[in-house]
């Protein structure tokens, strides 16, 4: 099976960002002799299993299973039993060109603006008048590795009620009216922008140097207030159960997966992609191997960007007080052992044993 690393090794690239070098050397030397290998051994029979080094890179295809199932953990003791709602935040295509060129910031505001959105609406008595959770996860693109930044939101069918006293459960619909959600969204996303501009957070390059001048950056706000700003909500989740089945396979996703790779030839890589446009229909793409992987790239964050975030019930600060009183007052109860992803337990190959330990070994270069 093709897999990214056997393009990156085969391709050479020009004109990388710090962090997009970083992510494309990584990839090229995971799982290698460059980067060392570590050894399995048992502490009963001795046989001992040699591996390679994973790059650990959060770009890489290979190296987010273990990462994945690390978070999925740790948010097991937060899943309230209830129905949980997915809603995506989408931005127009018109401000690809000025988030590429102020990634950290913009990304941030996409974020920021999905979450309060989501919090200031839920609080409103119109629709559920409670304090309510929500993960937020940034995703940068489309299936056909286009540019397409937009934030799926995780969010619990309810909240805490004003005096903190009760646990207002929301409809199985989701509580909030899209529409609503749209027009809210697309003006905390422009006023954060419109902040930003003004104390000279932007920057401009290339095309979009012209939005240096005010009258020009004004005229595109305007133009983007007078569109509709895209939220979808899905289905919701017929029990938290979902939820940790869908956290696990989504959280940690990269822009593409090997799995989804069908061919390189040296010259051309050819993809499966979904086409939402055309009835979700299954496609294969090929594209030449330095476009590929250029797309690709378009997808590193910058470094030590946080991707997933928490607002509400769910932030750091309200989870001992209000998301715990929430569990009393809805009769939390543990999920099955079953449902819970558990980290691998390494066993002896030959024996069976479970006194199986890790032990480095060290590189040729290593004193």
């Amino acid at each position: 099976m093709t897999e990214l690393q056997d393009i990156f090794k085969q391709v050479k690239l020009k004109s990388l960002s710090p962090d997009q070098a970083k992510a494309f050397h990584m990839i090229r030397l995971c799982r290698t002799s460059a980067l060392g290998s570590h050894a399995q051994v048992c502490t009963e029979c001795g046989t001992m299993d040699v591996s390679f080094n994973s790059c650990r890179n959060r770009n890489c295809p290979k190296c987010q299973h273990s990462a994945q199932q690390e978070w999925v953990e740790a948010q097991m003791s937060k899943l309230l039993p209830v129905g949980y709602f997915h809603t995506v935040f989408t931005i127009p295509q018109e401000l690809n060109t000025l988030v590429l060129q102020n990634q950290k910031l913009l990304y941030s505001i996409l974020i920021q603006s999905a979450g309060h959105t989501l919090m200031e609406l839920a609080k409103d008595p119109k629709f559920l008048g409670a304090t309510i959770g929500a993960t937020t996860v940034l995703h940068t693109w489309g299936q056909n590795l286009s540019f397409h930044p937009h934030v799926h939101c995780i969010v619990p069918g309810g909240g805490l009620s004003k005096d903190g006293l009760r646990f207002v459960r929301s409809r199985k619909k989701f509580f909030i009216p899209v529409k609503v959600i749209s027009k809210k969204f697309r003006g905390k996303f422009l006023d954060l922008l419109k902040q930003a501009y003004d104390i000279g957070e932007l920057v401009f390059f290339n095309e979009a140097a012209k939005l240096t001048l005010r009258s020009n950056f004004l005229s595109l706000v305007d133009s983007l207030y007078n569109k509709n700003w895209v939220v979808f909500c899905k289905k919701p989740f017929k029990s938290p159960s979902h939820v940790v089945r869908y956290l696990g396979r989504y959280t940690h996703r990269v822009a593409i997966s090997n799995s989804r790779i069908l061919a390189f030839d040296g010259q051309s890589v050819s993809f499966a992609w979904r086409d939402y446009k055309d009835s979700n229909k299954s496609k294969v793409m090929t594209l030449d191997a330095s476009e590929f992987s250029r797309r690709f790239l378009l997808h590193v964050l910058p470094n030590r960007f946080v991707k997933i975030r928490h607002y509400g019930l769910l932030c750091s600060r309200n989870i001992k007080s209000k998301l715990f009183k929430c569990m009393k007052l809805t009769g939390n109860k543990s999920l099955p052992l079953s449902i819970i992803m558990q980290k691998d337990t390494k066993t002896c190959r030959s024996c069976g044993s479970a006194h199986v330990i890790t032990i480095l070994v060290p590189t040729a270069s290593s004193p």
